[in-house]
C-alpha cells in the first residue's frame, strides 16, 4: 500500500494540484484587498457612507448604538450580518470571474498551440501518391507481367 501511495504522488497531477492550492489560497488574499480596500469603499459612498462590512440587524440581545459587527458579536447579541454575507458573495464574483478569464486564456493559448503543431506536422508529412498515380502503377505492373 505504502508503494501504491508513493506512485500516487509522484503523479504530475498531484503536484499541479497542490501548486493550485497554494496559489489559490495566495489569490485569495489578493482578491480579499481587492474588495476590501478598493471595491468596499466605492460601494459605501454609493450607498451613504456606510461601512458595507459593517451591515447587520440585531435578533436578539442589546448593542450599543452604532458599533460595529465585532463589537456586536463581541457583546453576545445575535446579529445577522448581511453585509459580511454580501462581501462574501462579492469575493465569490470576483474570484468566478478571474478563474474565468484564466481558464479562457488558458483555452486559447492551447487551442493556438493544437493550430501551431497541426499546421507543423501538415508541413512535415510527406506528400504520398495520388489515387491517380496509385493506379498508373498498378497497370504499369500489370502490363509489365503480361
Amino acid at each position: 500500500m505504502l508503494n501504491e501511495f508513493k506512485t500516487f504522488i509522484a503523479r504530475g497531477n498531484v503536484f499541479d494540484l497542490a501548486v493550485g492550492i497554494i496559489i489559490g489560497a495566495a489569490f485569495t488574499a489578493i482578491v480579499n484587498s481587492v474588495v476590501n480596500d478598493l471595491i468596499n469603499p466605492i460601494i459605501g459612498l454609493i450607498i451613504g457612507g456606510i461601512d458595507f462590512s459593517n451591515l447587520y440587524v440585531v435578533l436578539k440581545g442589546t448593542v450599543p448604538e452604532g458599533a460595529s459587527l465585532k463589537t456586536a458579536r463581541d457583546s453576545g447579541a445575535a446579529v445577522f450580518a448581511y453585509g459580511s454575507f454580501i462581501m462574501a458573495v462579492i469575493n465569490f464574483l470576483i474570484i468566478a470571474w478571474v478563474v474565468f478569464l484564466l481558464v479562457k486564456a488558458m483555452n486559447k493559448a492551447k487551442d493556438s498551440m493544437i493550430k501551431k503543431e497541426a499546421a507543423a506536422a501538415a508541413v512535415e508529412a510527406p506528400k504520398g501518391p495520388t489515387q491517380e498515380e496509385l493506379l498508373a502503377d498498378i497497370r504499369d505492373l500489370l502490363k509489365a507481367r503480361a
